[in-house]
């Protein structure tokens, strides 16, 4: 994760906060259930049924996602 991602404070968080996904154009959001957070610097990576999703962390440790990046974790990456 580091290696490709090319940052070297990577890390993966605990699932103890809210994550949600914003929904396009409407102000709502969706919660989602990750089973994976890897967080760069304030962007975040979240794992949810398989599909990943691009987010950002927030001061109060909440995840606000707005985009799914596809199953690939090295694509999703690489879209960072």
């Amino acid at each position: 994760m580091r290696a490709l991602s090319g940052d070297p404070s990577a890390v993966s968080l605990s699932f103890d906060r809210l994550v949600v996904l914003e929904t396009a154009g409407q102000g709502d959001y969706e919660p989602l259930r990750p089973d994976a957070i890897l967080t760069f610097h304030e962007l975040c990576l979240v794992r949810d049924d398989g599909e990943w999703f691009m987010g950002q962390l927030d001061d109060d440790g909440s995840v606000i996602c707005w985009a799914s990046y596809g199953l690939d974790l090295a694509e999703a990456i690489r879209g960072l």
